[in-house]
């Protein structure tokens, strides 16, 4: 597997990274932990050192299953999670968001205990609490650093304004934010702008569309009520009939490449920028492999063109979120030392 270091933070990973949470949350088809344990193992075996959990996926129990995995390994691997959400520690109900300092210590502590290690690798604000500054939490996570509690600070779905004032008191190593053909926000938004000037990587999750670019769902795929997608705008029929034109692109692409349009979709977001890791969830260990190859499909400037043109020219249908999800990304934090009541 090949290597890149997330911007300039000096942290090198494996150009495709696993994200875990499909494994135990959110998903209508998840994994026992024996099972769990065995797939995120074959993917340190096939290459990947890059794994991405977080306290609120379970709650908790996402962490436990990559803790177990990883723990023998720990030496090979770059482990990533994530804080941001008041969590009750006895029922386990996510009370929204919270990044209060003392909450950002308590999920900490959590989460090296679940993850049975001594320092977490890179550590996400994975959204912006509304109600405290920035430069709160991102002096809480040096203090941590300092510590020898956490390696790096990373934030998910922030502002640009709100990274950069979070940049200036701690590092951040890397953004995490939703990235794909059919999500090309980053592109316009200023996001990868930021993350060019200041020397941030950038991990694209839902690299694959939440699975729709794999061309494995259709307008007459019957999402189960536990599945988080049946409520996503995205995936109604109506807009799944529509977005098939993101799949057909990819299909068409993949077979001049004898790929997969899986293989073609992450294989164009690593062609975007040399410091970009995608990190698709499975809970299956073909599409990990899929997956896997498709680090090893070379695009050329051309074929990046080609794609980026025909795809300007498709218009995405449905919101990427339900609302109440799409409310707490993009968020700007207060300003310094004014915290609103």
């Amino acid at each position: 597997m090949q290597k890149r270091e997330l911007g300039r933070s000096g942290l090198e990973v494996s150009a495709i990274g696993l994200g875990c949470m499909g494994i135990s949350f959110s998903y209508a088809t998840q994994l026992s932990k024996e099972a769990g344990v065995a797939l995120i193992r074959a993917a340190v075996e096939r290459g990947v050192t890059f794994f991405d959990t977080a306290e609120v996926y379970g709650p908790f129990l996402n962490e436990d299953v990559v803790g177990e995995a990883l723990r023998p390994l720990r030496e090979q691997v770059v482990i990533a999670t994530k804080f941001g959400f008041d969590i009750d520690p006895g029922t386990a109900q996510n009370r929204g968001v919270g990044s209060r300092p003392d909450r950002i210590r308590r999920a900490v502590e959590g989460s090296l205990k679940r993850l049975g290690i001594e320092t977490i690798d890179l550590l996400y604000q994975h959204r912006v609490d509304p109600n405290v500054p920035i430069e709160d939490v991102a002096g809480t996570v040096k203090e941590l650093i300092a510590e020898g509690k956490v390696k790096h600070f990373g934030m998910s779905e922030p502002g640009v304004q709100t990274l950069r004032r979070a940049h200036a008191v701690q590092p951040v190593a890397a953004l995490q934010n939703e990235y794909s053909l059919w999500w090309r926000a980053p592109e316009t938004n200023g996001i990868l702008e930021a993350c060019d000037e200041l020397g941030i990587g950038f991990v694209p999750y839902s690299p694959l569309g939440k699975g729709f670019l794999t061309g494995a769902m259709s307008k007459d795929t019957k999402l189960p009520e536990n599945d988080f997608r049946s409520s996503v705008p995205r995936f109604s029929p109506e807009a799944m009939e529509k977005n098939q034109a993101f799949v057909n692109l990819l299909r068409r692409v993949a077979a001049e490449k004898g790929a997969t349009p899986a293989q073609i979709a992450l294989a164009w977001l690593l062609a975007q920028r040399p410091y970009i890791v995608p990190i698709p969830g499975t809970t299956k260990l073909h599409r990990l492999e899929e997956n896997i190859g498709a680090a090893g499909v070379a695009l050329t400037s051309g074929d990046v063109r080609e794609i980026n043109d025909a795809a300007s020219n498709i218009e995405a249908e449905g919101e990427r979120y339900a609302p109440q999800q799409l409310a707490m990304v993009g968020r700007e934090a207060p300003p310094a030392g004014r915290v609103p009541r």
